[in-house]
């Protein structure tokens, strides 16, 4: 079994229970199980200021899934919740699922890259991280505590 991390983030469509219902289909997935969840944190958009705030959250797994094939069921999860993928990037999304981290593996293909590339530079999913793993260190970049020190943690609010 290997830990997988994985972020969740909505800001369409009843966001709360987007998220809600992202992490039990998680749960659901074979071979896996959700280890952990974080609360839930309400943060201002990345990208085009003109749409709703998110809500996120990270989740922990414990998986005998690979990488890839674990992407590709949070994928078919994201379409489940009416995820469209359009081009825009950061624009709004009722679920979108990313897979922060998997073990300690570096993962570099055309399809996935693990640690994900954005997340030290985002205090909405280093902080719910930190909530679940509070010594976790990302490979490569060091402990997730000193990336968030570094960040602008403003518009960022636990809700639960």
């Amino acid at each position: 079994m290997t830990a997988a991390y994985i972020a969740l983030g909505s800001n369409l469509d009843d966001p709360v229970q987007q998220v809600r219902d992202g992490i039990a289909d998680l749960g659901r997935l074979p071979d896996t199980t959700v280890e952990a969840r974080s609360p839930l944190y309400s943060s201002r958009p990345v990208g085009p200021q003109d749409q709703p705030d998110y809500i996120n959250a990270v989740v922990r797994l414990e998986t005998a899934l690979t990488a890839i094939t674990l992407l590709h069921h949070m994928q078919s999860i994201e379409l489940k919740h009416g995820r469209r993928r359009d081009g825009q990037r950061w624009g709004p999304r009722s679920l979108d699922l990313d897979l922060l981290l998997f073990g300690d593996e570096t993962i570099n293909g055309e399809e996935l890259k693990v640690p994900h590339p954005e997340m030290a530079r985002r205090a909405f999913v280093l902080q719910p991280l930190l909530d679940i793993a509070p010594a976790i260190r990302i490979p490569g970049l060091g402990p997730a505590r000193e990336l968030l020190d570094g960040l602008d943690a403003a518009g960022l609010a636990r809700l639960d």
